[in-house]
């Protein structure tokens, strides 16, 4: 029997899946049904962008087993009732021991949210900006390893959305932070090969049809 590839693992009825995710049940439910997927719902897409900023210097882990207080606490991260919190949400926020309590990232997503409004009044909608950043399908690897991940915190499109974002005023959108947000959202694919949702996430964005651009 051949060894098991680096960065995989089987569970005690053989499914194969991408390693960091056997911790925890709720991550392997994110793992096997959100994570790497086709998203194209803007809410999602900007809780997402919040989220991942969130996270930095935490777990992932630690921050999905908040997702639900996060969204009670963010308006369930609409876009239009967030850019109109003050410092009175602020403070609430800074109050509420079930998200993380952090002021810059609080106000990072108020900012946000302010900044996602312009974006989506340019460009249509979240979907159709953060979509043009998906890398040309020649560029995807057909195989991908753990360590060519590893190798990787950041890609061309990252470096380029965190450059584009921050020139529009968003905060906490670092390269290798976007390159996270890309692996939750689907634009990239990056469950390793010979995991089973690898080719269920292919397929889905096979059947994915995006919103034409505004001209």
């Amino acid at each position: 029997m051949s060894a098991m590839p680096k960065g995989l693992i089987a569970d005690s009825r053989g499914v194969t899946r991408c390693f960091w995710c056997m911790s925890d049940p709720l991550y392997i439910t994110y793992h096997d049904r959100e994570w790497g997927f086709p998203l194209t719902d803007d809410r999602r897409l900007f809780e997402k962008i919040c989220l991942e900023g969130f996270q930095a210097g935490l777990s992932w882990l630690t921050i999905l087993r908040k997702r639900e207080n996060f969204r009670a606490a963010f308006a369930d991260f609409n876009i239009e009732k967030i850019a109109r919190f003050t410092k009175r949400d602020v403070a609430r926020l800074l109050r509420d021991p079930g998200i993380v309590r952090h002021q810059g990232k609080i106000e990072s997503t108020i900012n946000n949210a302010r900044r996602a409004i312009d974006l989506i009044d340019e460009r249509g909608s979240l979907t159709t900006y953060a979509w043009q950043f998906e890398p040309p399908h020649q560029d995807q690897p057909r195989t991908l390893t753990w360590k060519t991940i590893a190798a990787n915190p950041t890609n061309p499109q990252s470096i380029a959305l965190s450059k584009d974002l921050r020139k529009r005023g968003f905060t906490f959108v670092g390269p290798t932070t976007m390159l996270a947000f890309m692996q939750a959202v689907g634009l990239v694919n990056h469950h390793i090969t010979g995991c089973f949702a690898r080719e269920a996430a292919l397929s889905a964005r096979h059947r994915l049809k995006l919103p034409l651009p505004l001209s």
